[in-house]
């Protein structure tokens, strides 16, 4: 979820759904020692719980890093290692590091040994043509000895040579068992599925096999689909936000978001913060619509956060419109 999954898009997603976990985007740990941690790290207070993700593979780097994030407020940190970037093979992490499991053991162990929030892992089930169950077994088994007792699964493999990321997350097939059969070999261990979830249905299926399930793609392009989530998982009956009122909640954050950093020189604009919200209303009447004010890149250089509304007007015109001509058309 590089460059997708920033503070303000987690900050729209909690309007939606207020105790699902919340992921940042991978940050790399030379991001944060040489870079701009503030950038990277800074979140919004209400976006707890919330985890930040670490892409890195020098333990004592991975250790200090996991500091920064439990200074800095987060509740998780994670280690991913299931991107198949090439710009993270040259930096020899992400998904490579399946293929050293006892150097993933060291890396949690400096991270455990530095913090007292939960260190966790994300990764496949296997690299290039290796792809057996016991191969992520073994994985897991050596991780899982270093104190790690989170894992999430994406099932499927990472092929580092010849697919893109996006053809990363689409061809290489889903194996959802390997992480059922993980979850009964590791009774002991939290299992949490990831991978082509795009149902709640779905997700009460993986939940009778496996302890969680994380959403990607699905809940950045169709973020509404998290609305059930509180009281279906969570067990919160609390009124859910129409996708107006998110809106509209969204419009003083945008304002306040602007004043303090559109002109600090750090190119905080507008579309920073609205193109998380171009799927809010997918599957409703007059969306492209909604899409296409939100989009509009006059508009959008006004700088003027009642876009938001007016975009959500113009749907509800169109809609009323289309309304109407089906009714005209059954009389």
């Amino acid at each position: 979820m590089l460059d997708w999954t920033d503070r303000h898009c987690r900050q729209f997603h909690r309007h939606i759904t207020r105790h699902t976990w919340l992921y940042t985007e991978m940050v790399t740990t030379g991001a944060l020692l040489r870079g701009d941690a503030q950038r990277h790290l800074e979140f919004n207070p209400d976006e707890h719980p919330v985890a930040l993700q670490l892409g890195g593979s020098e333990t004592a780097d991975l250790a200090q890093c996991a500091k920064m994030a439990e200074e800095w407020g987060y509740d998780e940190v994670n280690l991913n290692c299931g991107c198949p970037s090439e710009r993270v093979q040259k930096g020899a992490f992400g998904a490579c590091l399946m293929s050293e499991p006892q150097l993933v053991a060291d890396c949690v162990k400096a991270m455990k040994d530095a913090v007292s929030i939960d260190v966790t892992v994300k990764h496949r089930i296997g690299v290039n043509d290796v792809d057996s169950y016991e191969f992520m077994r073994d994985f897991v088994g050596t991780v899982a000895e270093a104190g790690c007792q989170t894992f999430i699964v994406h099932a499927r493999n990472a092929i580092l040579k010849g697919l893109s990321p996006k053809e990363n997350r689409e061809i290489p097939p889903l194996k959802y068992d390997y992480a059922y059969r993980l979850k009964q070999e590791f009774p002991q261990l939290e299992i949490i599925l990831n991978g082509g979830i795009k149902t709640t249905a779905d997700m009460g299926l993986h939940l009778q096999h496996v302890d969680g399930v994380m959403i990607g793609r699905e809940a950045y392009h169709n973020p509404y689909f998290m609305a059930s989530f509180d009281a279906r998982f969570y067990g919160d009956n609390s009124p859910v936000k129409t996708r107006e009122e998110i809106l509209a909640c969204m419009v003083p954050y945008i304002h306040r978001q602007l004043e303090l950093y559109g002109n600090d020189g750090k190119g905080l604009r507008l579309n920073t913060v609205v193109r998380h919200m171009l799927g809010l209303m997918t599957g409703m009447t007059g969306a492209r619509s909604f899409r296409q004010i939100l989009s509009d890149s006059k508009k959008l250089a006004l700088g003027n956060p009642e876009l938001l509304l007016e975009a959500a007007t113009r749907m509800q015109q169109v809609a009323l419109q289309e309304k109407t001509r089906e009714e005209q058309f059954s009389e």
